[in-house]
């Protein structure tokens, strides 16, 4: 080996971080964050978790399933630990919740990072390779001190989309929802800070932002949600605004005129409604009844005509019977949703559902099953009736790149955010005008007429 020269500055060595998430879109914009802090740090983004120096696992922690999903990969990644020495995190939700529980159940695991503490990241790491400590980094932080993830102009350039926090935590309290006790109560970004934010992902290509929190329409940082709305909507260089997800309780007459009023406000509106039975609804803590909802609903298709509506609903809730399942599918029925979200209901830990469920009426995982394979397989019929009402249409998609199913394909999203598949040579960042010709239940397929 030759004797380094005087003049040449040693390099550190190269430091890759891999990144698994898990979960709802928070949990997205969340990882997007730390992977810009990690490239701050020096590190360099790999997406093969076996070339990892660091690997952070990004957790939910709404359903059971998920924090499986979680311990199943925890044990693949161990393999990649004990290969070579990586540095093992989790991070979000499940690490909020069972901070105590995993640091016991997984002894190879290097620290926990609460969804609050992104911001931390760095001191973490900087104490873990230090004191060769396992470290736990969970603690709340309040409305004066917390700091809103934001992007950075070097990450979003060139991106199409792009998430924005406007706000995070949630007050209803439902009480199947874990919220709660992971992201705390509601603390809303100022509106400054929101456009700030936008202004500037304009100013490298991004054109389409969403802007996101667990209950966003809930937002009260100086403005309602409807004035934010209008806002972001004025950003020069924006030309589509979306955002998710919304509570029944909080759709407003002003947000329900801004979704009429505002063109640049994509037509698609995910509007949880987890069940069509009252009485189910009042043991959920929804704050509505079905024919609320179902008004509410009408009143926003009024304002406007052909919005693409989206819900979730959680089948097999205690307390549940055949009478009320079939409520629900009753109210599918009337809805006539685009897309359904159906869950099999699972106790999550410190909600009323959990503590009452035994008192309320467990039901059999075997009827909670039949009842969500029923509502998904109802679910996707409907939505194959409303694409296949789009075939000869010529629609409007924002261009996002090469087909993720079909290289030799283009793709992007109609203004009611269905994913269409295209011939076409439109260029990422662009808006291209497609017919349609064929249509499946989850996506629009057409060729490029300009």
């Amino acid at each position: 080996m030759e004797p380094q020269q005087e003049n040449e500055v040693a390099r550190p060595p190269e430091r890759r971080f891999f990144i698994h998430t898990f979960g709802c879109q928070m949990n997205e914009a969340d990882s997007a964050r730390m992977g810009e802090i990690l490239r701050r740090l020096g590190y360099l983004r790999t997406e093969i978790a076996e070339d990892a120096d660091l690997i952070l696992l990004n957790t939910c922690a709404v359903r059971d399933k998920a924090e499986q999903k979680v311990l199943s990969a925890l044990g693949r990644y161990r393999e990649v630990k004990q290969a070579r020495g990586t540095l093992l995190g989790l991070a979000g939700c499940v690490a909020q919740v069972h901070k105590d529980r995993m640091l016991k159940q997984v002894p190879y695991l290097d620290f926990v990072l609460g969804p609050d503490a992104v911001a931390k990241l760095p001191e973490v790491l900087s104490k873990v390779k230090e004191s060769r400590a396992r470290v736990a980094e969970t603690a709340w932080i309040d409305s004066a001190s917390y700091v809103f993830p934001r992007a950075e102009a070097e990450t979003a350039r060139g991106k199409v989309s792009e998430f924005v926090t406007v706000m995070k935590g949630c007050d209803n309290v439902c009480s199947f929802c874990v919220v709660p006790h992971t992201r705390g109560r509601e603390q809303s970004r100022p509106v400054e800070e929101v456009l700030s934010e936008v202004r500037m992902l304009a100013s490298v290509g991004v054109r389409e932002v969403t802007l996101i929190g667990q209950n966003v329409n809930s937002y009260r940082g100086g403005v309602d949600f409807a004035d934010l709305l209008r806002q972001v909507c004025a950003v020069d260089g924006i030309w589509r605004v979306r955002f998710t997800t919304s509570h029944p309780t909080d759709l407003s007459d002003r947000l329900i005129d801004a979704c009429g009023e505002l063109e640049r406000l994509m037509p698609h509106f995910h509007l949880p409604v987890q069940s069509g039975s009252d009485p189910i609804l009042a043991k959920m803590r929804r704050g509505y009844t079905a024919a609320e909802y179902l008004d509410r609903l009408e009143r926003l298709r009024q304002a406007r005509p052909n919005i693409a509506v989206t819900t979730d609903v959680i089948a097999g809730f205690p307390g549940e019977t055949d009478a009320d399942f079939e409520e629900t599918m009753k109210l599918v029925e009337q809805a006539r949703y685009d897309n359904i979200y159906g869950f099999v209901y699972s106790p999550r830990p410190k909600t009323a559902a959990a503590l009452h469920e035994q008192e309320w009426g467990p039901v059999p995982y075997a009827s909670k099953v039949e009842r969500v394979e029923r509502l998904q397989a109802r679910g996707r019929e409907i939505s194959l009736e409303i694409g296949q009402a789009q075939v000869g249409r010529k629609i409007e998609v924002l261009v996002e790149g090469p087909s993720k199913t079909d290289p030799d394909k283009r793709f992007g999203r109609s203004p009611e955010n269905r994913v269409v598949n295209f011939v076409g040579t439109a260029e990422a960042g662009t808006l291209a005008t497609v017919e349609i010709s064929k249509a499946g239940a989850n996506a629009l397929f057409g060729n490029q007429v300009s």
